[in-house]
């Protein structure tokens, strides 16, 4: 059997980068729905992968030059809190909740996987360059995303907000909460998608619109929020309850929609069965649950994986 190893080719960060995630503990006790990896600061490091083994159903799914030569090159977007990937203090060393799914598909599978680190709203028009076989980083599964990537979901996570204790911000289930506020979200993501796409409920009510802020950087994001220039956050809502736990004078508000997520890769790609083969033998043999207790996310299970399935409408 072919060892699985992640080899990284990517330049050092500086731990401060990581202080975000570490930076206190915050309120706890008033945010309840908080994974229980999020309630301490040391990020998980738990092994779960390891023992997973080499399942020959799923390896025979794989197209017969890539079991010939066992390796694919992924690229992984890192940054922020986890359950995203992060680095640890070492400052080359990337952990996560993706990170430990990429690794245990790639055991079941017999593969290596090549990584290198991209910027989060690079990785998917790269996958159609053939610059790289697949990309993780949290990638929801939705209609317009369809129409040029194919995904393999592993989890269900979706879109949230997050603000500061003092918003009179209570929950937001309709946009038009947000008009005339400052929403700060990441460059390239469905948050930033969602958010254009329906400035326009602003005007219809007869309100200003809410202002976009987008960052490259998550650490900009939450310094946005902190020191006043955004009123509110949207992002995942596994990173924002993390998030929230972590840093003193935030909230979590509420979910507002739901996603899958998934590995994403070239349309018409032919790695597709054996990682959703992998993926729910992950699910079978009990590995697919550790890796949710490791990163408190035990709400986003998925009863089963699917090949790029419908957007989730609610």
């Amino acid at each position: 059997m072919r060892p699985t190893t992640l080899t990284s080719t990517f330049a050092l960060i500086t731990v401060a980068t990581l202080g975000l995630t570490a930076c206190g503990s915050g309120d706890a006790a008033t945010n309840d729905a908080a994974p229980a990896a999020a309630r301490n600061d040391k990020i998980p490091t738990k092994d779960v992968v390891s023992a997973v083994t080499e399942d020959p159903a799923s390896v025979k799914l794989l197209p017969a030059d890539v079991r010939k030569s066992g390796t694919l090159k992924i690229a992984v977007s890192v940054g922020g809190n986890p359950p995203g990937s992060v680095y640890l203090p070492d400052g080359k060393t990337v952990v996560g909740q993706d990170i430990d799914f990429a690794n245990a598909v790639a055991k079941v599978l017999g593969l290596e996987l090549d990584q290198e680190v991209a910027s989060f709203e690079a990785i998917l028009p790269a996958l159609d360059s053939g610059k790289y076989d697949l990309g993780t980083g949290n990638f929801g599964v939705t209609d317009e995303r369809r129409r040029t990537i194919d995904f393999v979901t592993y989890i269900n996570d979706g879109q949230g907000f997050a603000v500061r204790k003092d918003s009179d911000l209570k929950k937001v289930t309709d946009l038009k909460q947000l008009c005339g506020l400052n929403v700060a979200t990441g460059a390239g993501t469905t948050f930033e998608a969602t958010l254009e796409e329906n400035k326009k409920v602003c005007a219809q009510a007869g309100e200003k619109a809410y202002d976009v802020k987008t960052y490259a950087e998550p650490s900009a994001i939450w310094s946005s929020l902190q020191q006043g220039r955004s009123d509110v956050v949207m992002s995942t809502i596994n990173g924002l309850r993390y998030a929230v736990a972590h840093q003193e004078g935030l909230k979590f508000l509420n979910e507002f929609h739901r996603l899958d997520v998934g590995f994403a890769f070239k349309k018409g790609t032919p790695y597709a069965p054996a990682f959703r083969s992998a993926v729910n033998k992950l699910i079978a043999d009990g590995t697919y649950a550790k890796i949710l207790a490791k990163w408190g996310t035990g709400a986003s299970a998925i009863d089963r994986s699917e090949i790029s399935p419908p957007e989730i409408k609610d």
